[in-house]
């Protein structure tokens, strides 16, 4: 293979997402429209749309939804150099009902023994083409089995030895885990190898044992990260850095709440990309928060992330009263 220079490199598990067009449980859905679904790609499919040039590492199955995923990662732009077609394998889908108060949607996976959960220590070797500036992981790729996990540690070591920056979102699936103990101990090891780590509050107590979003960010940064955002839901992000930041950034109102699904995506796009930008980190939490902002206005995982263009209309939109305030 040829050298692939890359922005952005992820890993991970894509799936098919069929989401209800009916409001109600999914026992009763009777029509669904399909999406792509997986945070890394996701994430994968914001940071492409902005212009960036992003690499996806992953394993398909050989059968219609492993196409209808190719096809989607060739439209977005995104690079299908390293996501491997596994003949006899399957590829995961995902269904999620419709609520149309703004609570969480119920959502059924079925994912288990894909092809992306064969992955190994054996697939890094497809790095080796790979020139990138940055690589972002998760905390749903160590989940899908030992193979996994091997092969994220690898990644982070990867990175590290050939100068990439990191980021982790651990995107806590307790479902995926054999126990509570152990998801814990493995994320938290993990993040505190990368060097920017972006958990919601929520997330971040179960994994720390802190209350105050200001502990939990301190937690990270004296164990080895250099840069915590912690996402806030409606009340924005707190930002902190081994510089000295420590930053609240307001959250953007929407004016209704359609899926909630993919808004931590969104934002992790937002503070990614506006940090290879070369933008603060304040700032590029607000981008965060006016992405992620929109995402929940749209049904589908990703259909909400912007283009370059969009983005500036959503940069234009939002009064100085939302700017970055210390």
């Amino acid at each position: 293979m040829q050298s692939l220079s890359l922005d952005v490199l992820t890993l991970g598990e894509a799936m098919v997402l069929f989401a209800a067009e009916d409001a109600g449980p999914l026992a009763r859905a009777a029509r669904f429209s399909r999406f792509s679904a997986g945070a890394e790609m996701n994430v994968a499919i914001g940071l492409a749309r902005l212009g960036l040039r992003v690499g996806y590492l992953s394993r398909l199955g050989a059968d219609s939804f492993g196409q209808f995923l190719l096809d989607t990662l060739a439209t977005e732009g995104i690079s299908t150099a390293l996501v491997d077609v596994c003949a006899g394998g399957r590829t995961g889908f995902m269904l999620k009902s419709r609520e149309v108060d703004g609570s969480d949607p119920q959502i059924e996976y079925h994912r288990a023994g894909s092809a992306a959960s064969s992955m190994g220590w054996r697939d890094l070797a497809r790095l080796a083409p790979v020139r990138a500036r940055h690589l972002h992981l998760t905390g749903i790729s160590p989940a899908l089995s030992a193979g996994c996990r091997t092969l994220v540690f690898e990644a982070v070591r990867w990175a590290r030895r050939n100068g990439v920056s990191t980021s982790f979102d651990p995107n806590l699936r307790p479902r995926l885990w054999a126990s509570v103990d152990e998801m814990t101990a493995t994320v938290n090891e993990l993040a505190v190898l990368c060097d920017l780590v972006l958990p919601g509050i929520e997330e971040g107590r179960c994994l720390t044992g802190l209350a105050s979003f200001e502990a939990i960010a301190d937690h990270y940064l004296e164990l080895g990260a250099s840069q915590v955002v912690l996402k806030l839901g409606a009340e924005g992000a707190w930002c902190a850095d081994l510089a000295g930041t420590r930053q609240h950034v307001p959250g953007v109102p929407v004016p209704r709440v359609v899926d909630s699904v993919g808004a931590g995506d969104g934002f992790a796009v937002g503070v990614i990309s506006g940090l290879l930008e070369g933008l603060s980190l304040a700032d590029a939490a607000m981008r965060g928060n006016r992405i992620g902002a929109r995402v929940v206005q749209f049904p589908g995982d990703s259909d909400g992330l912007p283009t370059r263009r969009e983005l500036e209309e959503l940069d234009q939109a939002v009064s100085p009263a939302h700017e970055s305030q210390g």
